[in-house]
Order: C-alpha cells, then sequence, then structure tokens
C-alpha cells in the first residue's frame, strides 16, 4: 500500500532534520508520496528535497510563543491540502502545532527527539509536563528513539501508545575511513590526540561544560587537541570561552560544515556531554565510522553504547570533572579508543542501521492506519 505521509518538523539543522531526511529517503525509496513542512531556511528542506520529498513552507519559531496560533491554522491549511494518509510530527514544537492542528482527525505519529521538559525548568516544565499528557490523545503513537525516552515520559504521566524505535545511521555513508588522509585534508597534525565534539551549539549538547574540562585535560595531555564542529546560538558566548581559556588552549571551533565525515575519521575519540536527549545522532554516525565515544548518562546513552563500553564511556550529566578524568584517560591511550572504535562499528551495524529503522517506522504506520483509529483511547491527565 502506497501512502502519502507528511513530516512536519520544527528544528531544520541537526539530527533532528537528519533523522528526518533519513526517513524521506527510504519511504520514496519503498514508492510513497512523502512531503516535508517546515520552515524555511536550514538544511531539511533542500536535503529532503534532495531525498525525493516535495517541500512545504511552513514558518515557525522554534520555541513555543504567541506565534503558535498563526503557525496552527497554517499547518491546518496544509494538511487540508495534502489530504494525507498520516502526519509524523518531529520535536516538541511541531508536536504542538501539529496536535493543535490536526487533533486525531488523520493517524498522527508524535516523535518528541527529547521531551520538551527536559529542557525546561519551574512552571514552564510544569506546563509542558501538563501539555504532554493532555495531548497524547491526540497521537496514534509516540515514537520514542529510546527505551529511557518512553520511561521519561510515563514517569510524569505520560500515557500513550508508546512505541520505541532507536535511531539509526546510513552504515555505507557513514563508513569507515582512514585517519591519516583525514588529517591531512583538514589540515591537522598526524600524531597529536584529537577529540571532536560534533553537534548544534547550544546548551543542551553541554560545549560549555567541555570547554570548562579542557584545562585540566591539557594539563594531563599536554599535545591534545579539541574541535567543536558545528553551528548554532552559542556560536560567539563558546568561541569567547575558548579564547578565554589560558594559552596555548589547542581548540578549534570549526563552524558550520557541510559533511561533519572527515572530522568524525580524524577523530581519536568523539564527545557529546549533553544535558538532554532522546538518542543523539552524532554518537552512532562516530561507532558507525569505527571511532569510540565519550557520553554523558542522558537518554539513549547508555542504549546506543556496546555493553563492554558502558562503564568507560559514560559520565554523569553536568560533571566537568567526571569529563576531565574521563577524556584525558581515553586521549593518553590512542590504541585502546582505535580497538574500541572498531568495536562499536560492529555494534552499530548489527543494531542502528537505517534500513531497519525505515522498516519499523513502515510497520507501525500501516498499523495505525489498518486498525482504523486515529487516537488511542487514554485517559485525559491535566
Amino acid at each position: 500500500m502506497h501512502l502519502t505521509i507528511l513530516h512536519v518538523s520544527q528544528p531544520v539543522d541537526g539530527g533532528v532534520a537528519r533523522v528526518v531526511t533519513d526517513l524521506v529517503r527510504g519511504q520514496r525509496a519503498a514508492g510513497h508520496r512523502v512531503l516535508v513542512a517546515c520552515p524555511p531556511g536550514g538544511r531539511l528542506g533542500p536535503e529532503a528535497v534532495a531525498a525525493g520529498a516535495e517541500s512545504l513552507d511552513w514558518p515557525a519559531r522554534r520555541s513555543p510563543g504567541p506565534s503558535v496560533t498563526a503557525e496552527t491554522a497554517r499547518l491546518r491549511r496544509l494538511v487540508q491540502q495534502v489530504a494525507p494518509d498520516l502526519v509524523h510530527l518531529h520535536s516538541a514544537k511541531a508536536g504542538l502545532a501539529g496536535r493543535l492542528a490536526v487533533r486525531g482527525r488523520l493517524p498522527t505519529v508524535f516523535q518528541p527527539h527529547a521531551w520538551s521538559f527536559a529542557a525546561a525548568t519551574g512552571s514552564l516544565a510544569t506546563a509542558s509536563i501538563r501539555w504532554e499528557r493532555y495531548a497524547t490523545r491526540w497521537a496514534s503513537s509516540v515514537l520514542c528513539v529510546s527505551e529511557q525516552e518512553q520511561l521519561d515520559g510515563e514517569a510524569v504521566g505520560v500515557e500513550a501508545a508508546f512505541t520505541v524505535v532507536p535511531n539509526g545511521v546510513d552504515l555505507a555513508h557513514y563508513a569507515p575511513a582512514e585517519r591519516r588522509a583525514a588529517r591531512l585534508s583538514l589540515g591537522l597534525d598526524l600524531s597529536e590526540p584529537l577529540a571532536v565534539c560534533v553537534g548544534r551549539l547550544c546548551r543542551q549538547k553541554g560545549q560549555d561544560l567541555l570547554l570548562a574540562a579542557w584545562p585540566a585535560v591539557l594539563r594531563r595531555v599536554p599535545t591534545a587537541r579539541l574541535a567543536l564542529v558545528g553551528g548554532g546560538p552559542d556560536a560567539q558566548a563558546l568561541a569567547a570561552q575558548a579564547r578565554a581559556l589560558p594559552e596555548p588552549y589547542r581548540v578549534r571551533l570549526t563552524g558550520d560544515v557541510p559533511d561533519p565525515r572527515p572530522w568524525l575519521a580524524a577523530a581519536d575519540l568523539v564527545v557529546l556531554p549533553s544535558r538532554w536527549e532522546g538518542m543523539a545522532l552524532a554518537p552512532l554516525e562516530a561507532m558507525a565510522m569505527a571511532r569510540p565515544v565519550l557520553l554523558a548518562d542522558v537518554p539513549g546513552a547508555r542504549e546506543q553504547l556496546p555493553p563492554a563500553q558502558r562503564e568507560g564511556g559514560l559520565i554523569p550529566v553536568n560533571d566537568p570533572a567526571a569529563l576531565t578524568n574521563a577524556l584525558a584517560a581515553a586521549l593518553s591511550e590512542p590504541l585502546d579508543c582505535a580497538q574500541r572504535g572498531v568495536a562499536a562499528r560492529g555494534w552499530v551495524t548489527g543494531r542502528h542501521d537505517i534500513r531497519t529503522v525505515v522498516a519499523r517506522v513502515s510497520e507501525l504506520y500501516q498499523k495505525s492506519i489498518i486498525a482504523g483509529q486515529s487516537t488511542p483511547r487514554v485517559p485525559a491527565r491535566i
């Protein structure tokens, strides 16, 4: 059965955009008509079109606010024009406007990509939890990318038809590459230990914690280098933080790059000290390229690491001292890093192939449509 699938997404960059694009590519290969509604600018629109989607202009701010009413109305009109068989909403803002626009009249999959209340504090966190409890009535399924993400939703009283499908990567695209060639192409020293952080420059990803830990790392591994790969709202603040480090601070901020693979290939270690996640995509891409990772123990991190690497590959959230110790220990042992990278590639190959993700999401769509139910019957908890 060929479907008309409408993906709605805000944000338009980072891991969410890559997840949407990968789904588009797999769904188009299966013969479905796929449309992507998203704000202009960013990578998602052009990359989704390149993957075979039809692009719909949906201006929307990233954060909730007075603009939600107009954003919801615009999205409602788009849904009426397209008449999709199913709507797939990605991340908190699309989940907010999309569920208000559709209200369960069509099969609707909501994928948080990390819960909105995980990023909030105080009254905003309370309001986010109340909204998620209420809005679950308008989703055929809540698609989580890790078991912990589901557990976190259940812990605050979200009663939904949950489905867990871990994130995946294109194993052919993110294939192991020769470290020496990558370093030469980037103008990097061939022998210096290199830690790389790939991700949007923002509070969520914790690059500020990494910079805070870096001077202590250098005292233990003086030749080490750090690269922050990506752009984002905190780019200027992080650049200033790096410049304020004692000389020589040996940190490079690359800005946004069209392809992170050369940096992943050049790394001895890929590090992501996030404050919250659902299941970050960059670590999976790194492991697919046979690079070991060091992660904060946020939702999804433990599940995406090989069991034998969880003890040394996970650190407590928001803990610069633990980050310092783990970074210094790893960068002091490049041969061990290389061995862990090979094992990580095998783990990702067996558990995080994007083809498996596309197939499982397709099964979820078919179940929602064939069952003839647009929403689960769950009690409303406010």
